[in-house]
């Protein structure tokens, strides 16, 4: 990558330390479908300032484009011109491209020069089965991340993109004018480098087709899970331990066709002593069964995450490890329109402060939230018949 790539972050006041406790996740949905703009999660994000060090931010927003919705949108990172052609001779190869552009940015103070081209494709596989269609288009993503050099892959779904970059999270709203999107759902991150260096294409949401993922924590279990991934043919090229999560999402939701809370299950299972309680045997032998056959999709370490997706529903997941050592809050508005969810309350309460409800998922228990019909899952019900899953040890 250009020298882009290689900032070790925003431009920093002298003296001011980078080193703050952790990174901050909010995201919220409208259960209505009502395409909102980023004001909102711009607001809730920020409000969370000492979860920052100014080496990375983003926003993921479902719902962005109802005139090419049946379309890829391959969001791109690129170097230069010269990498556009690349990607652009590469792309041709592989799908028909609908329509392409120049994504919007605009000079802002805090973000450190050269900036990258940001460039969208709008494509569409051509004579491939409709049910390896998404196979193919993760092969095409992946070509890519490996092949094309100069050029990296935000995202990539239908309907939906990735805005982020290495600087403030108000600085890559502003450099991206996240404000002037609409969405009905919209994820964001302030992202704490645990384990990598600050960088574009480093920082959260990470992204594959439609699954979009924005993590405070760290996954200890990368490793582990990297290699189960490479076993379906996903290639984790970024090394940072967040990407595994998405990939883990689309291997079992979609490929799998695991419902979304034993997916979440299978990342965060139930302790074996804790199923060993269950008096049902059929319910005790689906959890048995689950952290036999998805033991490497197990997620160690601490962790909270927000993921979102629109296929083929759109839904908004909260989940925690299983000892809840990452915070995750939620609510629901008075008008029973939205749900929220972030590191803090106060990320909520500045979103919107009609609030109905406030609880706090129990740990290893995800939110599970649909367009059209609400909340799903709370999080706050029992994994193990009448047992909840909270772990106090």
């Amino acid at each position: 990558m250009n020298n882009w790539n290689n900032q070790s972050g925003a431009n920093i006041p002298q003296g001011v330390d980078r080193i703050f406790d952790a990174c901050g996740i909010a995201a919220y949905i409208n259960i209505d479908g009502r395409l909102e703009d980023g004001k909102k999660v711009v607001s809730m994000i920020t409000t969370m300032k000492d979860r920052e060090n100014g080496l990375g931010a983003g926003y993921a927003a479902y719902g962005l484009f109802p005139d090419y919705k049946d379309f890829y949108c391959i969001q791109l990172l690129l170097d230069d011109k010269q990498a556009l052609v690349r990607v652009s001779e590469f792309l041709k190869t592989k799908v028909r491209i609908i329509k392409d552009e120049e994504v919007s940015t605009y000079c802002v103070p805090g973000i450190k020069k050269p900036y990258p081209l940001i460039w969208r494709f709008f494509v569409t596989p051509e004579k491939i089965d409709v049910n390896n269609e998404q196979d193919y288009m993760i092969r095409v993503v992946m070509g890519i991340n490996i092949k094309v050099d100069g050029a990296f892959c935000m995202s990539s779904g239908k309907d939906m993109a990735v805005f982020k970059g290495n600087a403030w999270s108000d600085e890559v709203a502003d450099f991206y004018r996240i404000q002037d999107y609409k969405a009905y759902m919209w994820l964001s991150h302030s992202r704490f480098p645990t384990n990598t260096c600050g960088w574009w294409g480093g920082a959260h949401p990470f992204n594959i087709l439609d699954w979009s993922v924005v993590h405070n924590g760290e996954i200890t279990s990368y490793g582990t899970n990297k290699r189960y991934l490479e076993m379906w043919e996903y290639k984790c090229t970024l090394l940072t331990d967040t990407e595994v999560v998405a990939y883990l999402f689309d291997l079992l939701v979609r490929k799998h066709k695991l419902p979304i809370y034993i997916a979440c299950m299978a990342m965060a299972p139930p302790y074996f002593h804790l199923i060993d309680e269950v008096l049902d045997d059929k319910e005790r032998e689906l959890y048995n069964t689950i952290r036999r056959n998805y033991r490497p999709a197990m997620l160690n370490g601490p962790f909270s995450i927000c993921v979102g997706s629109n296929n083929p529903v759109p839904t908004l997941i909260g989940l925690t490890d299983r000892k809840k050592l990452r915070p995750l809050v939620a609510a629901d508005s008075k008008d029973g329109k939205s749900i929220y969810l972030a590191s803090e309350e106060c990320a909520i309460r500045i979103a919107n402060d009609n609030l109905n409800e406030i609880w706090a998922p129990h740990s290893g228990n995800p939110v599970i939230v649909e367009v059209g019909k609400g909340v799903i899952w709370k999080g706050t019900e029992t994994h193990l018949g009448n047992k909840e899953l909270v772990i106090t040890e």
